[in-house]
């Protein structure tokens, strides 16, 4: 699996949102130049976002978006999933009787346990903590 830039861009400007004043609405071009991400590509991401419920799209004058929800209520996680979709490490764990060797192949249950790692720290790390520099820098090690 490899992080788009979609995903990675995504990531930075909910990150922005959430190191903005509760409620703060931002418009989306002063997000895109602090973020240096050229606009027409983080409004579709923003798009993607505001349909998955973690930024709101706000119209008109003063328009823009803001968090959905709670910084520390949206994981990597949720970012990632919204602007690529569901996360696989290999493809024979996209779907259930994708790879017709699951039950034969001696690397499978590796990709298995790696995946449920990688979900496990996604899911875990917040975009508050990831804000206020909180992320964990070192994963304990697998028991």
């Amino acid at each position: 699996m490899k992080l788009t830039r979609g995903g990675e861009y995504g990531i930075r400007g909910v990150l922005y949102l959430a190191r903005q004043e509760e409620g703060k609405v931002s418009m989306l071009s002063v997000i895109a130049k602090v973020q240096d991400v050229p606009p027409r590509f983080l409004a579709k991401i923003f798009q993607a976002l505001a349909k998955a419920g973690v930024v709101r799209s706000h119209r008109g004058a003063k328009g823009g978006f803001s968090l959905a929800r709670s910084a520390a209520d949206v994981t990597i996680k949720d970012v990632i999933e919204a602007v690529e979709g569901p996360i696989h490490l290999n493809v024979c764990l996209a779907n259930s009787g994708e790879c017709n060797r699951a039950q034969v192949c001696p690397i499978h249950v590796v990709w298995e346990e790696a995946q449920e790692k990688m979900m496990e720290v996604l899911a875990r790390t917040s975009i508050a903590e990831l804000a206020k520099g909180e992320a964990p820098v070192t994963i304990s090690p697998a028991s």
